[in-house]
């Protein structure tokens, strides 16, 4: 496990430029097991949960050629269905969240799939049922072996059906979706997640032949086709990153300018921050914050106490809330930190109580944060990264913090963050690697 080595204080400036959308690298890798076909997929993150993804698929049997950083063409002509059977299979897509979404286009394509109980961040609860409850309606058996925590689902033919999503889950509908693309008949999928993912990965399947309508908002028709072909598609800036430079801007007291955003993309985004007290120009592709001495957190028009909480799309992405939190820490005033879609996501603030947060943790869901306002600076501390957003807002308070601090366990935060200390350091971050 490796660590980062931090001094903090600094301002930074410049420039930084937001990778490709992590969330939407999964999903539409995924996808190309729909097709024999050659996808082409550009601007694909060098993080560790992509290319641990990527070499899952390449052991499966699909031909996968890196033409360049960040595009790869992928050819599922040639799959061993018999390695999901295997020791290995099981061990390595267990340690990823995004190997779920294989079982769709293999069950859609070769009517059998096999998956262990997914990996990703200790944040709590992730449940599945979304995904399996959908598949089931569309025709899929399943069969869980308790022993082994494996999964194992098979249909001879989905046949197309209504669903309504008991929630809104992102990589639930992603599953259902490119399973209904190869299914007989119609699928109508209502409470569909609807984020710009969802609807890049809708868009891509769409380019391959797929026959999807109501992209982009929460009810989905799809008409099955007989096959899919190839396609070329180019994934969004990761919109995580964004909301992460803003925060890191925030808290430094920075002029950075974060480039190529797709502000069409990134929903209420800067609202959240907003209100939180930080100044930003927003240009077409484009946002500049400004360096700010002071920031101070707006109040509701009643006069009651900011919250800031999550809600699926197009509300406050909930991977963002450990920044919020983190920025919080240094407004002026006080507010409400409400994480409702997972019970783990803030416990992690003990590390910022240690470093001189005011913070109170009400309960595994809600935290008030008083804001310092710069009268008293964070101090640096050692630290080990729970998981991959809260590893960054530590590493933003680290950033922004009296003397130096250690990160431990940054393998989290690789996951998720492609060379996120050089590209700090190309600002002006006093940042090493260990």
């Amino acid at each position: 496990m490796g660590s980062f080595k931090i001094c903090g204080g600094k301002k930074l400036h410049g420039s930084i430029t937001p990778q490709g959308a992590k969330n939407e690298a999964l999903q539409v890798i995924c996808a190309t097991l729909l097709t024999d076909q050659k996808v082409t997929i550009s601007n694909i993150p060098q993080i560790h949960d992509v290319i641990k993804l990527i070499g899952l698929l390449m052991d499966l049997g699909v031909d996968v050629t890196k033409s360049d950083t960040h595009t790869y063409q992928f050819q599922a002509s040639n799959i061993d269905l018999e390695f999901l059977k295997s020791e290995e299979y099981k061990k390595r897509s267990a340690q990823l969240r995004g190997s779920i979404m294989i079982v769709g286009p293999l069950l859609s394509r070769f009517g059998r799939g096999y998956i262990p109980q997914p990996g990703g961040d200790k944040i709590g609860r992730r449940r599945l049922d979304t995904h399996f409850i959908g598949l089931q309606k569309l025709g899929a058996r399943f069969d869980y072996n308790f022993n082994e925590n494996f999964y194992k689902v098979d249909a001879s033919a989905l046949k197309g059906a209504y669903m309504l999503l008991d929630e809104a889950s992102v990589t639930g509908t992603a599953n259902i979706v490119m399973a209904a693309t190869l299914a007989q008949g119609k699928t109508t999928i209502f409470n569909a997640a609807c984020e710009p993912y969802v609807a890049q990965l809708c868009k891509m399947l769409n380019r391959m032949g797929a026959r999807i309508s109501g992209i982009g908002s929460n009810l989905l028709t799809v008409e099955g086709v007989e096959q899919l072909g190839g396609c070329r598609h180019e994934l969004l800036p990761d919109m995580i990153e964004v909301g992460s430079f803003i925060g890191l801007a925030a808290m430094t007291q920075s002029e950075i300018e974060i480039k190529n955003v797709k502000v069409e993309n990134i929903g209420l985004i800067p609202d959240a921050f907003k209100r939180l007290g930080i100044k930003m120009q927003i240009g077409e592709n484009n946002i500049i914050i400004p360096s700010q001495e002071h920031y101070e957190v707006e109040a509701f028009m009643d006069g009651s106490i900011m919250t800031i909480s999550d809600a699926p799309w197009p509300g406050f992405t909930p991977d963002l809330i450990s920044i919020a939190l983190v920025v919080a820490t240094q407004a002026k005033g006080s507010v409400l930190i409400h994480q409702k879609m997972f019970e783990s996501r803030l416990f992690f603030v003990d590390k910022l109580i240690d470093m001189g947060a005011k913070i109170i943790l009400c309960d595994p869901h809600r935290a008030t944060v008083i804001g310092l306002d710069r009268k008293y600076k964070l101090r640096g501390i050692r630290m080990s990264s729970p998981d991959i957003r809260a590893g960054v807002a530590l590493l933003i308070a680290a950033l922004s913090a009296e003397g130096s601090s250690i990160i431990d366990n940054i393998d989290q935060i690789d996951r998720g963050y492609q060379n996120i200390d050089t590209r700090l350091r190309a600002i002006g971050a006093e940042i090493i690697r260990n």
